[in-house]
């Protein structure tokens, strides 16, 4: 197993949670309300238990920062996105990347610069993934899109996404695999479970109606590296 994984590509598939020239389907929707949470996690990562938290809160007016970390006795994983909401879409304005595996660090930023039209990297990338990138309307970063699952699932719209992340676009494209029972903080939910793979890692979530991100995700590489990540409390 890679001793220094890195979490957008630990994310992104389910960010991952993926197109061609057409805009993103979801985008076109108007803005869903969306409140400020905290949503703790039990995780399993590089083969060990971690704990896990995804947290909302507002950064001004429509402005949000919503943040993922990963934490066990070899990494602190932590991602954070500053986003905007602008005209029903949410756009990605910064993204920070922070990983702390063993004794290696590594930093990414990331700007999305929407009056320029373009993203860029810095920090610990390599010349070929600094950008720029041309962004286009419905572009977002692999964190944000595990928001926009639960929003567009909500919604009966297509879980088509493009990802503009870490240097490289992708497609992202999610379908629906049924309706499955899972178990939240000792009470039986139906949950919605949904999967993508784009040939190097399959990612599954799944998603419970109310609950404004994925109650379950499980990232699986071809290599056999697994992160895996279930709610355990909502605020």
């Amino acid at each position: 197993m890679n001793p220094a994984p890195n979490l957008h590509k630990r994310l992104k598939p389910i960010a991952g949670l993926a197109l061609t020239a057409m805009l993103a389907a979801g985008a076109l929707l108007p803005a869903r309300a969306i409140e400020p949470f905290t949503a703790d996690y039990k995780a399993s990562f590089m083969g060990m238990e971690a704990n896990g938290q995804m947290i909302l809160a507002r950064d001004g007016q429509d402005r949000w920062r919503y943040s993922l970390n990963v934490r066990n006795a070899l990494a602190d994983l932590s991602q954070v996105t500053v986003f905007e909401i602008k005209d029903g879409q949410w756009r990605p304005l910064t993204s920070n990347d922070t990983n702390k595996v063993l004794v290696k660090r590594s930093r990414k930023s990331a700007t999305y610069d929407w009056s320029r039209g373009e993203a860029r990297w810095s920090g610990d990338v390599k010349p070929d993934r600094a950008g720029p990138i041309a962004l286009r309307p419905g572009d977002m970063d692999a964190l944000l899109i595990n928001l926009a699952i639960v929003r567009d699932l909500a919604a009966g719209q297509p879980l088509r996404y493009r990802m503009v992340d870490d240097g490289r676009v992708k497609q992202l494209d999610y379908t629906t695999a049924g309706r499955e029972t899972i178990d939240i903080d000792g009470q039986a939910r139906t949950a919605t479970k949904v999967v993508s793979d784009d040939g190097r890692r399959q990612t599954t979530a799944w998603v419970v109606e109310g609950l404004p991100v994925p109650a379950r995700i499980v990232q699986r590489n071809k290599n056999g590296d697994a992160l895996e990540l279930t709610i355990q409390s909502l605020r």
